[in-house]
Parts: structure tokens; sequence; C-alpha cells
């Protein structure tokens, strides 16, 4: 297990020239949910693999980076045809305090929250997501619920990838047990947000996370954040990451200023959400998310207003392989450990 260490004197002469940030204490401003917290006004949320706990559990990670907040991926079927989730679709991690119930709830009392994502790539490719998965609607806003419940959270996070995009059932399955489970939560006094994750192109949205957007405005689901997916073009050519991240946002803001009308400049940005991918991504060296482009991110984050920062995965967040492409636990960069999360943790207020 990583522990970890003091950040280089290049962090630290980097990051002094961050922009002013006012900064809380962990939680605060958040409405309390059940026995954790809510979810502050801005916040960074970086991905944790729990198909991969060599490194340490969720609540390890969160406490040996500082990531106060952190996002779980993933819950899916086992098979398709089915209305039962578990962790990665793994029969023996089923929806219960058995599985990451102590972690949970362990980056709760340190003040923290977490956010269970449903998909991936994986799920949404081998119909093994929740709502492709299962032709109930209640069934899946069963298994919403079930989280809900089991680990007190206040977001739910849906990350709809590759064949989950143009399942129409599925899309209105899921649009439709969202709102279910929204009045459900509403009836009894409970807060709970859903997000959507999707893949972007560096120019915006695209039809297919459009049109799954607008079927979620028919059937009066409420969607707290769109989170956009800012790498992985595989455009074929050596690509600008910041500039990428800054026009895929300001493209999708002008989607959602069309989907959403009656929302101000404001309330659309907030609804923004942003998740790089740390060193060099699945494409390769022309795909490189930097330690210097992580500032200017940060920077770019709090001055547009956006509500999320994240990154695919906290367990990259080391230099243990410099100048590998798309490693599930390091980087590719030479850099210290958790330097993206030492920098991303300003974002949380």
């Amino acid at each position: 297990m990583r522990r970890p260490t003091p950040l280089l004197a290049a962090l630290a002469a980097a990051t002094a020239t961050l922009v002013t940030i006012g900064f809380t204490a962990p939680g605060a401003g958040a409405a309390a949910w059940h026995g954790g917290r809510g979810l502050p006004h801005d916040v960074f949320a970086p991905y944790v693999e729990t198909y991969d706990t060599t490194d340490g559990g969720p609540a390890a990670l969160s406490q040996e980076s500082g990531a106060r907040y952190v996002s779980l991926a993933f819950l899916q079927t086992a098979t398709a045809g089915s209305c039962t989730a578990y962790w990665n679709g793994d029969t023996s991690t089923p929806i219960s305090s058995s599985s990451f119930g102590s972690d949970i709830s362990a980056i709760q009392a340190a003040g923290g929250n977490v956010i269970p994502s449903f998909g991936g790539f994986a799920a949404d490719t081998t119909g093994t997501e929740i709502a492709d998965s299962c032709a109930s609607v209640s069934g899946i806003a069963k298994v919403f619920e079930q989280v809900i419940t089991t680990y007190h959270v206040p977001r739910i996070d849906l990350d709809i990838e590759g064949t989950s995009l143009t399942d129409t059932a599925g899309i209105n399955r899921r649009n439709e047990a969202v709102a279910q489970v929204e009045a459900w939560a509403a009836h009894r006094g409970l807060k709970i947000q859903f997000s959507y994750t999707l893949p972007v192109l560096t120019t915006g949205l695209d039809a297919e996370d459009d049109a799954l957007l607008a079927n979620a405005i028919a059937d009066h689901a409420r969607i707290a954040t769109v989170n956009l997916l800012t790498f992985d073009y595989f455009i074929g050519t050596e690509q600008d990451m910041v500039a990428d991240t800054e026009t895929a946002a300001a493209g999708s803001y002008t989607e959602l200023r069309s989907l959403y009308p009656s929302d101000s400049p404001a309330q659309i940005w907030r609804m923004i959400g942003i998740t790089e991918m740390p060193g060099i991504d699945d494409f390769g060296a022309d795909e490189t998310f930097s330690t210097a482009d992580a500032i200017t991110v940060l920077n770019w984050a709090r001055g547009k207003g956006i509500g999320l920062l994240s990154f695919w995965a906290l367990e990259r967040d080391n230099g243990g392989c410099p100048g590998t492409k798309g490693a599930g636990n390091c980087s590719g960069l030479d850099q210290p450990t958790w330097y993206f999360s030492h920098v991303f943790e300003h974002f949380t207020r």
C-alpha cells in the first residue's frame, strides 16, 4: 500500500501560481444526509477503481490522497437480462454493507462522502449496465434505492458510453427510474442527486448525448450534473488537452442552454462536470494531461463556476511507470505521488 509522500519543491512552486481560493472546512455548507454528509457547492471527486484494491480500498486511498469525496466505479449486473446489480458485476460483492460499507462509512465519518457510479465502458458494451440489462423500470429504481439506503449517499452517477448511448429502450427505462427514485426520495425527505457521465467531443456533446438528456427532460428526471469525459479522443493527432477541455465544455454549455432554456448561464455552468485522465491516456503520448495542465484546468474550472472536477482514477496518481500509456495504477508521468489530487483538492469548497 502506498503512503503519501511530501510534494516536491516543484509542486510547491507551481501551486503558488494558483488563483486565490476561498477554502472551507471539510463538508462546510453541505447538507447532512443520514449519517454522512452531502456534497459541497464545488466538489473534487476522483474515481476509485473498486475492482482493484491492490493499493488499498477506497477509505485508505481517500485518506492517503486527501481526496475527501470519491466516485466509486462501477455497479453493474453479473449477466445481461438481470435486475440485480453488484460491484463490478461480481456476485461476491453485492449491494450490501459487507461490500465497501466500512470504507464508505469511514469516508463519511472523516467528513467526506462517495458517489457510487453505475455503468462504465465494460458494462455499457456488454448489456450489463443496469437499465440495458433490466426490462423493469421499477426493478431499476429499486436497485438505485437499495444503494441509497445501504450507503446513505447524496448522489448516484450514471456512466453511459458505448452501445448504451444508442439503446433507446434502456435510455428511457433509466430516466424513468431516475424520476421514480427522485419522487420516492422527496416523499421521504431525502436529498439525492443523479449525474450523467458522458463521452464528449472536443467540440462538446454529440447528438447521442443530446438525445439522452432530452429524454431525461421528457421523463421528468432531474439531472444535477453532466460530467464530461475529456480524454481518449482518439483523433489521431497530438492534442492540447487543456484547450480540448475548454472547447468541449464550451460546446456542451451551448447544448445545455438549448436543452434547459429556463436556467441561467451560471446554473448551466454549475451543471457541468469535468473528468480528466492524469498523464498519458489510452490513446498514447499525443493525449497527455500534464502536471502543468492540472493547475491551468483548476483555475479555469473555478473561473467558469463548474460544479464537479474529477479524474480517472485515484490509483493512477503516482509516477510509477514513466512513459506508459493508459495504465490502471500509474499516470505514465514522472510525478510526485498524489500530485493531481493535491492540486485538484483546492476545487472543493
